[in-house]
């Protein structure tokens, strides 16, 4: 038993396997590894896992190399990243380690996470011997799949395959961009409304010899705020520009939104976005943006938007979105004063740089300095799980922007 129950060793041979995988494991982790096991011991593989993860693993893009690891030294008994897979896969077909079926655990003679240690201390001996030898090609193990929303939510859309852009529209079509609501001029009928319909109130009271008895109230109706995306489309945005169409198009799918594209100049998109297959309406767009690629003039294009759409209304209490990196090849004060004029016509004004994400970001780009103190929120959306903050700006009202 007390062979079996070689904590110390188990810990040190596990954590040279796991540093041999190329992670910074160090000895204070091993001795720290050692410590959870004899303060709780694990009684199934899943426990071990979450133990050794917990202790091994300070970076998410250190899980792969993990679970490759901690699949290789069990060989496969349990998938270890099962919490994190595909719930429709089909079940691992190995055996589980422990009592045989009809044997309880006393009966088997030593407790299970002694069996599981010891196991999993000959198993590391063997991994050990097979990342400096050949590794036999036969060996199936057992790798947690994860979801094309979790694989494609943390990706950076620059370094997105056309495939998986494919995958991301789809999931772009699930993202809820939902602008706040404003109050129409017109109402209803509505028992609990504020103000009395005096013409309806005195025609149902002829049925009551002229007596108003039944007072008719109405309301103002609520409805949705203008969403208007105005995305980037120039050099320096390309690697974003194809996702952004996505959002776009998304966008444009449900009410009141209209789509526009820069470069060196403004090109409108809401038709051709318009439709249920995203591929084909993405090919129409970019080829009616004829400037793709190009140079930035962020405040040439503003002008023209202000000039030919904003002032006839469409910018109009509207919810104003701008998909750009801020880099402008022209004069910067023209960018500060379009977007004052834009400011006085929007609701509000949300600008989406994918660059933000980077630690060393700055914001000192002329057109992005320029165009900054205008904005209401400033996000990053470089991949899907931020956009998630790109559709909560735009959710967002102006008096809790104020306050």
């Amino acid at each position: 038993m007390a062979e079996l129950l070689d904590v110390p060793g188990f810990a040190t041979a596990f954590g040279r396997a796991v540093y041999d995988a190329g992670l910074p494991v160090t000895p204070e982790r091993s001795a720290r590894f050692a410590r959870v096991l004899v303060l709780s011991p694990p009684s199934s593989r899943r426990e071990l896992y979450w133990a050794a993860r917990t202790v091994f693993v300070s970076g998410h893009e250190q899980i792969p190399a993990f679970d490759r690891v901690f699949a290789t030294i069990f060989e496969g008994v349990a998938d270890p990243g099962g919490p994190r897979g595909n719930p429709n896969a089909p079940p691992l077909r190995a055996p589980e380690l422990g009592p045989r079926p009809g044997q309880s655990r006393s009966q088997a003679g030593v407790a299970p996470d002694a069996v599981l240690i010891a196991s999993g201390a000959d198993a590391v001996e063997r991994a050990a011997s097979d990342e400096r030898g050949a590794q036999d090609p036969e060996r199936e193990l057992a790798i947690a799949a994860a979801s094309d929303r979790e694989r494609l939510a943390g990706r950076n859309f620059a370094e997105l395959e056309p495939d998986e852009l494919r995958a991301l529209r789809a999931l772009m079509r699930e993202l809820a961009l939902a602008p706040p609501t404003r109050r129409a001029r017109r109402s209803r009928r509505d028992p609990h409304g504020r103000r009395l319909d005096v013409r309806a109130t005195l025609r149902a009271s002829r049925r009551t010899g002229g007596d108003p008895a039944r007072r008719i109230l109405r309301r103002r109706l609520q409805r949705p705020r203008r969403l208007v995306l105005l995305c980037d489309i120039s050099g320096s945005m390309e690697p974003y520009a194809r996702a952004f169409l996505a959002l776009l198009h998304a966008a444009v799918g449900g009410a009141n939104a209209e789509a526009f594209v820069f470069a060196t100049r403004l090109t409108r998109l809401t038709r051709p976005l318009r439709g249920n297959n995203p591929d084909l309406a993405i090919e129409r767009a970019a080829a009616a943006a004829r400037d793709w690629s190009s140079g930035t003039r962020i405040g040439e294009s503003l002008r023209r938007f202000n000039d030919q759409h904003g002032r006839r209304g469409m910018a109009r209490g509207a919810v104003v979105v701008i998909l750009s990196d801020g880099w402008e090849r022209g004069e910067p004060a023209l960018v500060a004063r379009e977007m004052a004029r834009l400011r006085r016509l929007a609701y509000r004004i949300v600008w989406v740089n994918p660059r933000k994400a980077s630690r060393d970001f700055e914001p000192l780009a002329g057109g992005m300095a320029a165009a900054l103190p205008f904005c209401d929120a400033f996000v990053s959306g470089h991949n899907l799980r931020a956009l998630s903050a790109v559709a909560d700006a735009i959710a967002a009202g102006w008096a809790s922007d104020r306050r």
